[in-house]
């Protein structure tokens, strides 16, 4: 049996071309009246069998008319449509820009001097015709691209056509098909399966079968998909626990965090325009008394070696909650609960959180993102051992060139010693966004195209996994 009708069909077509002649398969398929693609299947099915034909690929350049291109055919351009419109003694520019055409018509209208524009008309500017007839050429010429005769028109005027997206430049793939040296017109169908009864009668001795390509690839099993942020965090969240840090975490916090970060209560990015209060609940029940006290002290009087903001500290501002606006106030509450051990003992901590800020909205900036952060506490830290700590963080990450991706530094006294740490104790921190290095990685531009409903999801499932150290 032959391998399908219109494989028999093009055999059939290709053996009464003779010779050494050949098909293309464009116009092989308008021949047989079936579909190109349907046609190419059939090609490479019949490939599949062996020499039977030969199929040298092709590519040509045609041109289409676009959607909005089958529009102006049928209705004329927007310059036509715009100026036909118009009455003798013109139109209000406002009522011009709602005719057939609208604003487009009217610049082009302008462009070819078909109107004009009268600003000191009565009643505000008023477009008038300045010629008595015009013609569409540019219907005329996507006339001519319907009839097959787009290479007729000038490379200019089909430049211009593309460029107002009326005209598609559209590359076809084709075959020219030729016999190949085992050509025959009825080609038997190789068998793929071997089964118990071939075996019983012993028929799987005359059949002929497909090899097995043990090359091919399987399909893939259906399966989740990580985003890229993930596959990020996750190799941050290793890098962390390879340098031994524990992780901590908060979601929201008192507006007294900030103040614990040695931030004063009228600081801009404590301002309702940058950042989320809370509403329910909207104040922390309680606050640590002695602690309370010594803060609003260094920020009001100074102390610990610092002189103080000398403004008057509000216990009330610092109750109000809010979504915090960094991780922080995270390693602030972290530090305070190590203060409060009988015994201080070195730490280290890591927080990959979201953070929340009021922030307007572009291509490097979001309402919420993440941060990372990570936090040293040891008797004695310098920033050697900062620079130190650094240098292995980020040779992990591997980057491997110079990029601003975040900030550090050794946390002040102020801020510690209120807490009840030791005064040998120092605490080293470092952070960066998890969102700046996934976009670097993944080379994402718009941060609105990794996150938010802009995300393409299908770059989820082509995204390979995330190897930082490469």
């Amino acid at each position: 049996p032959a391998r399908g009708p219109v494989a028999e069909r093009l055999l059939e077509r290709l053996d009464r071309a003779g010779g050494s002649g050949g098909l293309c398969s464009i116009e092989a398929a308008a021949a047989l009246g079936v579909d190109h693609q349907t046609l190419v299947g059939a090609v490479k099915s019949l490939q599949a069998l062996g020499e039977v034909i030969e199929a040298e690929a092709r590519a040509a350049t045609r041109w289409e008319l676009s959607p909005e291109g089958e529009e102006v055919l049928r209705d004329g351009s927007p310059e036509v449509r715009l100026f036909r419109s118009l009455p003798e003694e013109g139109l209000p520019q406002a009522e011009a820009m709602k005719l057939p055409g609208g604003s487009l018509g009217f610049s082009k209208a302008m462009a070819n001097k078909w109107v004009r524009l009268d600003k000191g008309a009565p009643g505000g500017p008023r477009v008038l015709p300045v010629v008595p007839s015009v013609q569409d050429t540019v219907q005329e010429h996507l006339g001519q691209v319907r009839a097959g005769e787009a290479q007729a028109l000038p490379e200019r005027e089909r430049a211009e056509l593309k460029r107002r997206k009326l005209l598609l430049e559209v590359t076809l793939k084709s075959y020219w098909i030729r016999k190949g040296s085992a050509f025959s017109t009825a080609v038997a169908r190789p068998e793929t399966e071997l089964t118990p009864e071939m075996i019983a009668t012993g028929s799987w001795r005359q059949l002929p079968f497909k090899p097995y390509n043990f090359s091919s690839l399987g399909l893939p099993p259906a399966c989740g998909h990580l985003h890229p942020l993930l596959k990020v965090r996750s190799e941050l969240r290793q890098i962390f626990l390879e340098m031994g840090c524990p992780r901590i975490t908060s979601w929201r916090a008192p507006s007294g965090t900030s103040t614990r970060c040695s931030k004063p209560q009228q600081h801009p990015a404590r301002d309702q325009h940058d950042t989320f209060f809370l509403l329910d609940p909207a104040e922390a029940p309680q606050l640590p008394s002695g602690y309370t006290s010594k803060v609003k002290k260094v920020h009001s009087q100074g102390g610990y070696g610092s002189q103080g903001y000398r403004y008057e500290w509000k216990v009330e501002e610092a109750r109000k909650n809010l979504l915090r606006t960094h991780t922080t106030s995270a390693s602030a509450r972290a530090l305070f609960r190590l203060a409060r051990q009988e015994k201080f003992s070195p730490v280290k901590y890591f927080s990959i959180d979201r953070v929340f800020r009021n922030e307007s909205l572009d291509a490097t900036h979001l309402a919420e993102f993440h941060q990372v952060e990570g936090v040293v506490a040891d008797r004695g830290l310098t920033l050697g051992h900062l620079m130190g700590i650094l240098r292995q963080f980020f040779t992990k990450l591997g980057l491997k060139k110079w990029v601003e991706v975040g900030n550090s530094g050794v946390f002040r006294p102020e801020l510690l010693l209120p807490m009840g740490l030791p005064e040998n104790v120092s605490v080293i921190a470092w952070g960066l966004s998890l969102e700046r290095p996934t976009m670097i990685k993944y080379g994402i531009n718009n941060i609105r195209e990794l996150v938010g409903h802009r995300v393409n999801l299908q770059m989820v499932y082509d995204s390979p996994l995330c190897r930082l150290d490469v």
